[in-house]
């Protein structure tokens, strides 16, 4: 198993809060379970392309050398099939806006090509064309930094203070309180929030705080105390939330032997 950490170019770090290379083999029968997260994810497959699916809804299962998911608070299933190699983007708001040309709003708990997007396969033809991970790294900074967008999409100044008081107290923040600081009502909020995120205020919240929640048990807290720092209102809270965005209970969902999703830490980038 190989994972190389990239450092994406600074002029890119606003916009991609961790890029992660992989070469896995695990068992051919493995399914993995990709969890929600405050980002949205960019992953480009090499020597056989990804095949997803959410939970629960077989009908969305494809074979996808490049996918593109927004914000969404439901798993999605990976199927291994004995071979897991290519790169993976944590993409913030802004980045898909800057690097995508779009809110993230329009690719919100969905799965997408970048083909599907009208973006073209470049991105995926000349980084399974590259022999070695510095190569690959260097052409994708270079690709990324050409379609940067001079005049990015983005969110009004007031929604954008919204997501980032939540994503600074890691969704601990009531929506009311959140909307009263923002200076619009809770109702407006929620509606021009989801318009841009995808995602309502409290559903934000809530990826916030699993994500801060999963990074705590990855570094061997127990979950009593997890529940505690990352404010959930007991253990059995912090189950029962992560059973429903994981699909699985926690002890199961760090039992997966896969490096992507398993993050060591809450990347400030994207807060």
């Amino acid at each position: 198993m190989t994972q190389q950490v990239h450092r994406v170019h600074p002029a890119l770090q606003t916009y991609v809060a961790r890029c992660v290379g992989y070469d896995y083999l695990p068992d051919p029968r493995a399914v993995h379970h990709g969890l929600p997260s405050p980002t949205a994810t960019l992953v480009i497959a090499f020597d056989d392309p990804l095949d997803t699916e959410w939970l629960g809804d077989p009908r969305s299962r494809a074979r996808r050398w490049t996918t593109v998911s927004g914000l969404g608070v439901r798993p999605a299933l990976i199927h291994t099939h004995g071979i897991q190699r290519g790169i993976q983007l944590d993409l913030t708001p802004a980045g898909v806006g800057a690097l995508l040309g779009m809110p993230v709003a329009a690719i919100a708990d969905s799965l997408h090509t970048l083909a599907d997007l009208g973006l073209g396969d470049e991105l995926h033809e000349r980084l399974a064309s590259a022999v070695s991970w510095p190569d690959r790294f260097a052409l994708l900074d270079g690709l990324l930094l050409a379609q940067l967008h001079t005049d990015p999409v983005g969110p009004p100044p007031e929604v954008t203070h919204a997501w980032d008081l939540i994503s600074r107290s890691r969704g601990r923040l009531r929506v009311s309180v959140v909307a009263d600081r923002a200076g619009w009502s809770r109702r407006h909020l929620q509606t021009r929030f989801g318009a841009e995120y995808g995602v309502s205020p409290k559903q934000a919240a809530r990826l916030f705080r699993f994500h801060y929640a999963r990074s705590l048990a990855l570094r061997g807290r127990p979950l009593a105390a997890i529940a505690y720092q990352a404010g959930y209102a007991d253990q059995a809270h912090l189950t029962r939330d992560w059973h429903e965005l994981a699909g699985a209970p926690p002890v199961a969902t760090l039992r997966e032997m896969f490096p992507i999703v398993q993050d060591e830490v809450v990347d400030a980038r994207a807060r």
